[in-house]
């Protein structure tokens, strides 16, 4: 099996994902054992231009990115339960046999269940959106975010159009047209993000929980009916992630 898609899942039952029409959500998705998913400069692009297509397919909307060589991070939004889920399977279907016959490889190359958290607009929003693109700055491998050439940084600062990006009303609030907008992104961009706001995205990601003020928390839980806050330390907790 190459890419393990919701059918294999319902063999284990699991919760079902936190969904609503028009929320943002964070997705991250990680090679299979922490395995490189992206060998050079070709995988990247080829992976970049299946998620354009696989999206544009659900309507699902792509605000920030960035692939890394062994897991990607995405802030979308979908029109509709389970069109982010159907969206990456379609991508595994088609990235994942491409990469194994050019590296000679077979098996699966991710690991079968993204993790996913539902985003609050505002604040939160733009702090994952930051969070996601100084991924390579954080993993020591640029030292700008603009210096990183797989990810949304460019679109975000203004050196570059991305056919990917659908700005999110959030960003464009920044400014009343593109040139203070993204001014006003790089200042946010560079100001500190605190290592409670920085663990905060971390554990809402990692428990696939709703990131957000008590507000909307609430909002969730009733609509969805169902726990969305993450749990605190003290009773059983949830393996370590690790995200970046």
């Amino acid at each position: 099996m190459l890419f393990a898609c919701s059918k294999l899942h319902d063999r284990m039952p699991r919760r079902p994902r936190l969904e609503l029409p028009g929320v943002p959500v964070h997705l991250v998705h990680r090679g299979v054992n922490r395995a490189a998913t992206f060998l050079d400069s070709r995988d990247f692009a080829r992976y970049r231009d299946e998620l354009g297509e696989s999206l544009a397919e659900g309507n699902i909307a792509l605000h920030a990115y960035v692939l890394m060589g062994n897991h990607v991070h995405l802030l979308l939004t979908a029109p509709a339960p389970g069109a982010l889920s159907r969206a990456m399977c379609r991508l595994g279907r088609r990235y994942v046999p491409w990469f194994n016959r050019r590296h000679g490889r077979t098996g699966t190359l991710w690991e079968g269940r993204f993790k996913s958290c539902l985003v609050d607009s505002e604040r939160y929003f733009l702090n994952v959106h930051r969070y996601i693109e100084l991924n390579p700055v954080r993993a020591a491998i640029a030292a700008l975010p603009e210096d990183y050439p797989w990810s949304s940084a460019h679109a975000s600062l203004g050196l570059a159009n991305d056919a990917l990006i659908t700005p999110h009303d959030a960003y464009l609030a920044l400014g009343v047209d593109r040139g203070s907008r993204t001014l006003a992104y790089r200042d946010w961009l560079f100001q500190p993000l605190s290592t409670e706001e920085h663990e905060a995205i971390r554990a809402h990601l990692q428990q696939e929980r709703a990131l957000g003020n008590a507000r909307f928390q609430s909002m969730v839980a009733r609509t969805l009916n169902r726990p969305v806050a993450v749990r605190r330390p003290g009773r059983p907790r949830a393996e370590n992630s690790n995200a970046n």
